[in-house]
């Protein structure tokens, strides 16, 4: 898998989307609250899209760089 396709992958909304619904339902299934798991799957939402910024950001600025000689 090219460096391209993991980050757009990792950055996707529906792949922490798919991880905060998983993890909410193992938690209601285990016996905590609904509220819990609303909570929980808020946090790794936010996560996710702190996560996914940053290296998609980190992604675009290596890319843009330019040697002396460029210029």
């Amino acid at each position: 898998m090219k460096n391209n396709t993991f980050i757009r992958k990792i950055s996707s909304r529906k792949l922490w989307l798919a991880v905060a619904n998983f993890i909410a339902m193992l938690l209601v299934f285990f016996g905590h609250s609904e509220a819990i798991a609303t909570q929980v799957s808020a946090l790794i939402m936010a996560g996710g899209g702190v996560f996914a910024y940053i290296i998609a950001e980190g992604w675009a600025d290596s890319k843009n760089t330019t040697t002396k000689g460029e210029e």
